[in-house]
């Protein structure tokens, strides 16, 4: 559902693509991914949306987030939030949605298409919203994960949903396995 004289916008949600990839058992080669999306159409951005531990010395997302700012991607992030849960875990907390939903209504007026990386059911009304402008949203997820991870209010607003595990030999690489250290780390903190 891609037309090669349409204008594109990637905005992607870094631990909802994240999750899904590795529900699946691969991992995103994110030079892969912008590559068959400049095949798709006009690219005109990727943003990659993720909180960061800042008072770390080292953080396991780090160089991800360093790679993909200097290699074409627009970097969102924000300080993630520490706290103790009821078990007396350590757990870190960083929503971006709201970064993202304001940076998608103000590209949906310079794009002819967008393509949302989540399967956040919170993002149905923005997708109703970008419609509502005449732009197209496509959203990459997927059901084949047990359970799956887009809500299903989601994959119907879309004009297109693209099930991640279709991109598998595309995009994706094999997994790493996690260090320890990356236990307590946000989601996509094992990317690097």
């Amino acid at each position: 559902m891609f037309y090669r004289d349409e204008r594109l916008a990637l905005f992607i949600d870094g631990s909802n693509l994240y999750a899904a990839a590795r529900a699946l058992g691969f991992d995103i080669d994110y030079k892969l991914l912008r590559s068959e999306f400049l095949r798709r159409g006009k690219l005109v951005r990727a943003y990659y949306y993720t909180a960061l531990l800042e008072d770390q010395e080292y953080s396991p997302i780090r160089p991800l987030v360093d790679w993909l700012d200097y290699n074409g991607f627009t970097m969102v992030t924000k300080p993630a939030k520490e706290f103790i849960d009821s078990m007396g875990r350590r757990k870190v907390k960083g929503n971006m949605d709201i970064e993202l939903a304001i940076d998608a209504m103000e590209m949906a007026e310079k794009v002819d298409h967008i393509v949302l990386f989540s399967g956040d059911g919170d993002f149905k009304p923005l997708i109703a919203a970008i419609q509502r402008k005449g732009c197209r949203v496509s959203v990459v997820s997927t059901i084949r994960s047990q359970p799956p991870m887009i809500a299903d209010d989601l994959r119907r607003q879309a004009d297109n949903f693209i099930e991640l595990e279709e991109l598998k030999d595309v995009i994706g690489r094999p997994p790493r396995p996690p260090r320890m250290d990356e236990e307590d780390m946000p989601a996509e903190a094992a990317e690097e």
